[in-house]
């Protein structure tokens, strides 16, 4: 009996991991009391039925339902940075380089990083840049077209090179606002690698995503590039008496998606605790134009989920 009674309990046990877990609809209804609106107006959908999950995606640029999943995309991939000069005027102590086969930094490594450094190929691009001359201080570098690397559909890096010779005073670089963004047909552009380090995040159009972070190494003598979240500067020999040998630095940013764009996000509108049938969702949209709002939802367990999508165009005028 207790052998039949513990069977018995077992089946009804399997039978009930078998069972879908959802009790959320597998559909749902939204209609929109009016689609037609002026700016400054709140848009209002009237919800029906409750599923366990629902999204919705505005139609707004970081909001397209379109777009969730992409994160590369064809533009025009555009670099900008300023500089400032001081003290040496040695010629060409500052190169602007990119290489797509450095193989990046080797934790705790330093010799294996350098190795890398030096066995990679780097491009001096340094004559696409505006540079600052002695004495002068935030010069806009003009946008720097990488779209020749973009074409090429391989990660890079961006260095700046600094190297100087004993002799003469050797100059103190600065940079600052180093952005590259890619611009895309449609009028959107997002950033893709800026001054921050690689664990503090940016928002591109309210989505946030993250840099690479740079990182500086010395090849020859001890002058070392100071990074922060604003700038890059390195300073070599003050004066000819101090500048008895040569140096070099380098400060380096990747790898690189020059093609990167940060998906679309939508907005949760209820979870699975949560009943919305017959309820009122309401937003404001910040723009004018022609917006394809889209709510997708439905049933969802730890077997499947089925959703389903229901699009409603908007009109803000």
């Amino acid at each position: 009996m207790n052998i039949y009674r513990l069977l018995l309990c077992a089946a009804v046990l399997t039978c009930a991991c078998k069972k879908d877990l959802s009790l959320g609809a597998t559909d749902f209804t939204v209609a929109v009391e009016n689609a037609d609106l002026s700016l400054g107006d709140t848009a209002r959908f009237q919800l029906g039925a409750n599923p366990d999950v629902l999204t919705f995606y505005s139609g707004e640029v970081g909001h397209r339902y379109v777009f969730k999943d992409r994160v590369e995309a064809a533009g025009q991939a555009i670099l900008t940075f300023r500089t400032a000069r001081e003290n040496g005027t040695q010629v060409q102590s500052l190169k602007l380089r990119v290489s797509s086969d450095f193989n990046g930094v080797v934790k705790g490594d330093t010799a294996a990083t350098l190795r890398n450094l030096s066995a990679a190929a780097w491009d001096d691009i340094s004559d696409r840049a505006l540079w600052a001359s002695e004495g002068e201080k935030d010069i806009n570098s003009g946008d720097i077209d990488l779209s020749d690397y973009a074409a090429a559909a391989k990660p890079i890096f961006i260095a700046f090179q600094y190297q100087v010779a004993a002799g003469s005073v050797q100059d103190k670089w600065t940079i600052n606002s180093f952005l590259l963004k890619n611009k895309l047909e449609d009028g959107t552009a997002y950033t893709i690698a800026n001054m921050n380090t690689s664990t503090a995040p940016f928002m591109n159009y309210g989505v946030s995503s993250f840099s690479p972070g740079f990182a500086g190494y010395t090849i020859q003598n001890t002058y070392q590039w100071a990074i922060s979240s604003s700038q890059l500067v390195i300073t070599g020999a003050t004066s000819t008496a101090w500048a008895t040998d040569s140096a070099e630095a380098w400060v380096f940013i990747g790898p690189i998606n020059l093609r990167k764009v940060t998906p679309d996000i939508g907005t949760a509108i209820k979870g699975a605790d949560e009943n919305i049938n017959g309820s009122i969702f309401s937003y404001l949209y910040r723009s004018k134009g022609v917006f394809e709002a889209i709510f997708t939802g439905g049933s969802v367990d730890v077997e499947r989920e089925t959703k389903v999508s229901k699009s409603i165009r908007m009109h803000i005028r």
